[in-house]
């Protein structure tokens, strides 16, 4: 099966809480790119909370959701576990792992009332955690002369791309990372505007965090 093109993740670790009836939730969300990190992102927020109530948690491994795990930790069954992975779901996130903490207040929430309480925790963790769009991106080492390179810099101010170096020799050499899905259109244009004159040459493919650009809730 050919890669995907971009998936949506989550861009670091973080965490937010809030105070729901007395009781404290606190989300934490991180990336991980294997259900072994996720793991222990897990043990890791449990140790760290050892004299909590509850640590909720989901977590959702690979760019097809292939792996999708969740626990109530103690939870009535169906509120807390679930609306976590629900919330994961409908942002459409792979790769990520939330837990939500819970510090009970004394008061009861109801059935009702800890759907709500999680989903929100695990809003929150995933909002301190910045959403963000992987894309398959491509790097290139372009290297021209001084008077296209004052032409080729103005293009790339007005395009989606990273540049991530240059450097200035007897010719000026950009390092570039642009979104595959953009690469013909892209590599067209410099060849173009360098009247064919750009050396470009291919120095890898990954997959690199780009704004995204949605309005998700």
């Amino acid at each position: 099966m050919a890669d995907m093109l971009s998936y949506r993740t989550l861009q670091h670790e973080g965490s937010d809480e809030i105070i729901i009836n007395k009781s404290r939730f606190i989300g934490y969300g991180t990336p991980c790119q294997t259900e072994e990190e996720a793991l222990a992102f897990l043990n890791r927020i449990r140790q760290k909370h050892q004299d909590a109530t509850h640590n909720c948690y989901a977590y959702i491994i690979g760019q097809n959701a292939g792996i999708m795990r969740y626990s109530d930790d103690g939870e009535p069954g169906g509120t807390a576990g679930m609306p976590i992975i629900e919330v994961l779901k409908n942002r459409r996130l792979v790769n990520c792992a939330v837990v939500v903490t819970r510090y009970f207040g004394g008061v009861l929430l109801g059935a009702g009332g800890l759907v709500r309480a999680y989903t929100q925790g695990c809003k929150i963790a995933t909002d301190a955690s910045t959403i963000v769009v992987m894309r398959r991106s491509e790097q290139y080492m372009i290297e021209v002369d001084y008077s296209t390179w004052q032409r080729l810099s103005h293009y790339l101010q007005g395009i989606e791309c990273q540049i991530l170096h240059n450097e200035f020799g007897v010719n000026v050499v950009t390092t570039l990372l642009i979104r595959a899905d953009q690469r013909d259109d892209i590599l067209e244009s410099i060849t173009r505007l360098s009247d064919g004159q750009a050396e470009i040459l291919p120095d890898g493919i990954s997959y690199s965090a780009w704004p995204d650009p949605s309005d998700d809730t």
